[in-house]
């Protein structure tokens, strides 16, 4: 049986540096990498506001699953990673908005920091498919 995958990028110069890709689909399940706030034009987007911050995730990773033909709608699991995890609930209200209605499986988890010491968060995401 043939396997098709299929890689998405993000256009981060981070993606051949690192040897990662944005998103991966595989058959029908599309994996969204770690996705930082990072703005158009490089910056981070909404300096100490996990709101914004967990908006702009969303809002790349989304781009990325609907580059992979996948939908908001086709996530089954998603990782709120914080540098502050008492912060969650501003993480969560972005969350909520945009997954009321698939409401996947969640976590919140704490992290030391990320490899931008502005970036309050990061998203992860996986959806299936067909």
């Amino acid at each position: 049986m043939e396997r098709i995958r299929r890689i998405v990028s993000s256009g981060s110069p981070l993606e051949p540096q690192i040897g990662f890709s944005r998103a991966v689909r595989a058959g029908n399940y599309v994996a969204v990498a770690g996705t930082a706030p990072i703005g158009d034009d490089d910056s981070t987007v909404g300096l100490g506001d996990v709101y914004a911050q967990t908006v702009r995730c969303l809002d790349i990773a989304e781009r990325a699953l609907e580059e992979a033909g996948a939908s908001m709608e086709d996530v089954v699991r998603t990782r709120i990673m914080l540098t502050d995890v008492t912060r969650w609930k501003e993480a969560a209200r972005a969350h909520g908005e945009r997954f009321a209605s698939a409401r996947p499986a969640c976590t919140f988890v704490e992290v030391s920091r990320f490899i931008d010491p502005a970036w309050l968060v990061e998203v992860e995401m996986d959806a299936v498919s067909d």
